[in-house]
């Protein structure tokens, strides 16, 4: 890692690697301020040695979870904020830009959680996948307005994040069944809404969340269970607007099995991809702070908030992609 890049950066970047800091909207802001915190360390000695220093940082943070759009979302709303001349002016750009980005996610969950809300009924009951903040916004969001709303938890191999699922809807007093993966479409006649996070959105409206939810959306589909994403716009996939494709993050081996166990079993091949692709055909709304949208149309929203294309200002200015 560029010797540029201040400690505490590094740790952030080590621990979104590892999954200590997991969640779009999480990562989105730990990087926000991982930047803040390598723009008020910086000892640079000039204007472009400190956007050096920006960039350095932002690198080491993109290249940790190459699927999560919100963390280059994030990064670019802070850098861009750098107008100034003088470092520090552009110290003062990088922490202001940092504090508004995290305080508009914050107010963001919020937001989209009473959307959500909305489509749950008193006595609804949910199926998730996986474990994510937005969704649970929606579920907390139907607590408060006094609506009764159950739960069945998949677990989701093999980090089993639906066990911190779990244990936040018992905190909001939902009654939880814990279910393995393998299980969901015997329970699918039971529940109201399949309620699930993502982790990008393309514009063509397809969901890219973790491995699992495009086999659970298409039972649901089967069953005829609505299936419902809540996604923050920071989660919305820009490139995909100009024809890039979403990375399919690989994990570790190690995650699925140990050395031991897999020298035992004849040492076969283990694939571990975090995520895949739900078309949006199986998709009934995408819930946003901006409010919900069939798949189809959230290439509109894309546009209002992007443009047409995106940049990457943290590639230094030799070998910076075009806008």
């Amino acid at each position: 890692m560029d010797d540029r890049v201040h400690p505490e950066v590094r740790r952030t970047a080590t621990e979104i690697d590892t999954m200590e800091i997991r969640g779009a909207a999480t990562i989105a802001d730990a990087a926000a301020r991982a930047l803040r915190m390598q723009a008020t360390e910086s000892d640079a000695a000039d204007a472009e040695a400190f956007r050096a220093d920006l960039r350095a940082a932002a690198r080491a943070l993109h290249e940790t979870r190459p699927t999560a759009v919100s963390l280059p979302n994030a990064l670019r709303y802070v850098l861009r904020g750098m107008s100034s001349t003088t470092v520090e002016g552009l110290r003062q750009n990088v922490v202001d830009s940092a504090d508004e980005f995290c305080a508009r996610l914050e107010r963001a969950q919020a937001d989209l959680g009473e959307v959500g809300a909305n489509r749950l009924r008193d006595g609804d009951t949910i199926m998730t996948h996986c474990h994510s903040t937005d969704a649970l916004a929606c579920v907390e969001a139907a607590v408060e307005q006094g609506k009764h709303i159950e739960a069945v938890v998949k677990e989701t191999r093999p980090r089993n994040q639906g066990h911190i699922t779990a244990k936040r809807l018992d905190e909001l007093g939902v009654p939880v069944t814990l279910i393995v993966d393998s299980a969901a479409r015997r329970y699918l006649n039971d529940v109201d809404h399949v309620l699930v996070g993502a982790d990008a959105v393309a514009a063509d409206g397809s969901v890219i969340n973790k491995i699992g939810t495009s086999g659970l959306a298409v039972n649901a589909r089967d069953r005829g269970t609505p299936i419902m994403v809540a996604a923050q716009t920071l989660k919305l996939h820009p490139g995909t607007m100009t024809g890039h494709t979403v990375d399919i993050e690989m994990r570790d081996t190690s995650e699925v099995i140990d050395d031991e166990t897999l020298a035992e079993l004849g040492n076969p091949t283990v694939k571990n991809p975090a995520f895949d692709v739900t078309p949006p055909r199986y998709v009934d709304a995408i819930v946003t702070e901006r409010g919900q949208f069939p798949p189809e149309s959230i290439v509109i929203l894309m546009r209002e908030l992007f443009g047409e294309g995106t940049s990457e200002p943290w590639a230094e200015p030799s070998s910076r992609a075009e806008p």
